[in-house]
C-alpha cells in the first residue's frame, strides 16, 4: 500500500454550468478520465486569507457544505469546499470506488481551484473518506475532523455491528453479500426512525432539518450511490488509518445507534495524531451541535 497519493493527471475543462444559490456557488468539473464532479465553494473576494476545509457528506446526501455551520465558519475565516460524491447530484458514477479515491478527487478540486493546503471534515459516511485524504495527501492536509465516522470493516479487536440499530446491521450485511444482495435489500428498505435518539429527532425537526435538503436530491435519481457507499464501507478501504499524519479529532455520540462510538475509539487508538471527543447523550445527527467547536479546533491547527 502506498504511502502517498499521487494524484491522477488533471484537464481543466471549461465548466458545464456555474451557478451561486445562498452564497454557495456550484460548478462542474470536467476532469481527465471523462468524469464530471459537482463542486460547492462558498469562497468570496477575501478568498486567499479564508482557511479552507473540504466538507466530506454522509450517505445519501448530496454535498452541499453545511449550512448550519456557515455563522461560525464565517466568523473563524472558514471557506467550505465539497463535491457530490462520485454517482450523487452532478457527479458521475465511479464504479467500484474505495476511500481511498477521495483523496485524488479532493486534490483535483483544489488543484481547479488554485488550493495548495486544506483542512478536511466529514459526517458519517464522510468521516473515513476524510481520513483518506489525511493518509494519502499529508502534504496538503492540514488537519482533519471525522464526526461519527465508521472504522474499518474487519477492524481487528472491535465488534463492527455491536449497538448498530437493527436495520443499519441488516443493510450493511446486506452489502457484505455483494451487490446484487445489496441491490435486493434496496428494492424492499423503509425509512427506519429508530436509528435515530431523541435528541437526533429534535435536532432533525430544528437547526438541522438541513438534512432534509441533501437527502431528498441524493435519492431521487434511485439508490445506486448509496449503494455504492455501502459497498465502500465493508470492502478494504486502500489505506490504513495509521497513515493518518495531520492532527485528527474525533468527535462521536456516545448514544449513537447508526454508526456505534466503539468505531472513533478504535480509529483513536489507531492513528497517532488522534484526539478523542465523546458525548455520552449525543446521537447521530444531534453530535453535529458540537460542530461549531470542531471547526474552532481546525482552525487552530489549520493556522498554527
Amino acid at each position: 500500500m502506498p504511502s502517498r497519493f499521487v494524484p491522477p493527471k488533471l484537464e481543466w475543462l471549461e465548466a458545464l454550468q456555474v451557478s451561486k444559490r445562498g452564497g454557495v456557488a456550484e460548478t462542474d468539473l470536467e476532469l481527465g478520465d471523462g468524469r464530471r464532479l459537482h463542486v460547492y465553494d462558498t469562497g468570496t473576494e477575501d478568498s486567499d486569507s479564508r482557511t479552507v476545509v473540504f466538507w466530506h457528506h454522509g450517505t445519501p446526501n448530496i454535498g452541499t457544505p453545511p449550512e448550519p455551520l456557515f455563522p461560525y465558519a464565517d466568523r473563524l475565516g472558514i471557506r467550505w469546499v465539497s463535491y457530490d460524491r462520485p454517482g450523487y447530484g452532478g457527479s458521475t458514477p465511479r464504479p467500484g470506488r474505495d476511500m481511498a479515491s477521495a483523496a485524488g478527487d479532493v486534490a483535483a478540486v483544489a488543484d481547479a481551484l488554485g488550493i495548495q493546503r486544506f483542512a478536511v471534515m466529514g459526517h458519517s459516511g464522510g468521516g473515513p473518506h476524510a481520513l483518506a485524504c489525511g493518509a494519502l495527501l499529508p502534504d496538503r492536509v492540514l488537519a482533519v475532523v471525522s464526526v461519527a465516522g465508521p472504522a474499518p470493516f474487519g477492524a481487528e479487536g472491535l465488534d463492527w455491528f455491536a449497538g448498530m440499530s437493527d436495520s443499519g446491521t441488516a443493510s450493511l450485511l446486506a452489502a457484505t453479500k455483494g451487490r446484487a444482495a445489496k441491490e435486493t435489500h434496496e428494492a424492499s428498505a423503509t425509512y427506519d426512525p429508530r436509528m435515530f435518539t431523541p435528541a437526533d429527532h429534535a435536532a432533525l425537526a430544528g437547526e438541522w432539518s438541513w438534512f432534509g435538503d441533501v437527502v431528498g436530491p441524493a435519492v431521487e435519481a434511485g439508490p445506486g450511490p448509496l449503494i455504492d457507499d455501502d459497498l465502500a464501507y465493508v470492502a478494504p478501504w486502500g489505506f490504513d488509518p495509521g497513515q493518518v499524519t495531520p492532527p485528527v479529532l474525533f468527535l462521536h455520540g456516545g448514544s449513537d445507534r447508526v454508526v456505534p462510538s466503539s468505531h472513533s475509539q478504535w480509529l483513536a487508538n489507531h492513528c497517532p495524531t488522534a484526539e478523542l471527543r465523546l458525548n455520552p447523550t449525543a446521537g447521530h445527527i444531534s453530535i453535529l451541535n458540537a460542530g461549531a467547536a470542531a471547526l474552532e479546533w481546525l482552525a487552530d491547527r489549520s493556522n498554527s
